[in-house]
């Protein structure tokens, strides 16, 4: 059985720059709005089959990301080049708080900031598309449901895949477990990329556990709206909707250099050794960026 080669997170190391993309002029922006209003009104945009709407997400979904990951949150991406050009791989990241923006962040990181402009084609739970509005506009950015079979689907075409092992667990943590990464489930993405042979990359995300201190979970609140916890937090719901405004947390996304699956085979995927083995690894490797990046920001506020 070959040893996993797992190498850590270099938080340390200058990124190089992103690449420079000229800001287009208002008379550029305006005939571009033009254009996708007359692209919509006549149909002549295309769906993949997971309901993926590039142009809505470049042209919508995308400039109203773009400045909470610029000036809000002040993203400072890491790490880039361990991320592959072209071809399949699976980004797996620690997942935390109380709502998932940080896997929005991360989207914006990988399109905006890769030489490449990769998507990141989110797994998300069943809750997520549940939810009216929601699920289809998470569809348009290209999520689709977290399940062995779709992730198996986008890696073999050559997708870039993002998964949050930690789930539910995860994003609704209270405070007090910050940055503790909770248990990675059964191992279904490293099945993933073992059928498929990609590499898996590591991803620490540090800055998203401040947004909405999670204090305290209003249980028979979660139990009548069927949500998995309710929360509350030092502005809600005490301030009402002025408390769904993240705070503005400094935020560090650092990509790993990637974990190779290809030399197992795809038989290993159905090895409970291997997959515990590599799910353990890359769980760890998280972990240890995780200290070594929070060691590194000033403060959480800069």
């Amino acid at each position: 059985m070959p040893e996993a080669r797992v190498i850590p997170l270099r938080p340390d190391d200058d990124p190089p720059p992103p690449p420079h993309r000229p800001e287009p002029s208002f008379e550029e922006q305006l005939a571009g709005g033009v254009e996708f209003l007359r692209r919509r009104l006549t149909g002549e945009y295309d769906t993949d089959e997971f309901g993926f709407d590039p142009d809505l997400t470049d042209h919508v979904l995308l400039p109203l990301l773009r400045p909470w990951f610029e000036r809000w949150f002040r993203v400072e991406t890491l790490g880039l080049e361990n991320v592959p050009d072209t071809g399949g791989a699976l980004v797996v990241a620690n997942h935390s708080g109380t709502v998932p923006v940080d896997a929005l962040m991360a989207t914006v990181a990988l399109h905006d900031e890769h030489p490449a402009s990769r998507r990141l084609r989110l797994l998300g739970a069943d809750l997520v598309f549940q939810v009216p509005f929601i699920g289809a506009l998470a569809r348009k950015l290209g999520t689709t449901l977290a399940c062995n079979e779709d992730a198996e689907r986008l890696l073999s075409a050559g997708e870039l895949v993002g998964v949050f092992p930690e789930g539910f667990k995860g994003v609704g943590k209270p405070f007090s477990e910050r940055y503790t990464l909770q248990r990675f489930g059964r191992g279904g993405f490293v099945s993933a990329a073992l059928r498929t042979g990609v590499p898996i990359v590591p991803c620490a995300i540090v800055g998203a556990e401040e947004i909405y201190p999670m204090l305290g979970n209003a249980r028979t609140a979660a139990r009548l709206l069927g949500l998995p916890y309710f929360p509350i937090t030092p502005t809600f719901p005490l301030l009402g909707p002025l408390g769904a405004v993240p705070l503005p947390s400094k935020w560090f996304i650092a990509f790993g250099e990637p974990i190779e699956t290809a030399s197992y085979g795809p038989a290993a995927a159905d090895d409970p050794m291997v997959v515990f083995n590599l799910t353990d690894q890359v769980r760890e490797t998280i972990q240890h960026s995780l200290y070594r990046l929070l060691l590194q920001r000033r403060s959480v506020f800069s």
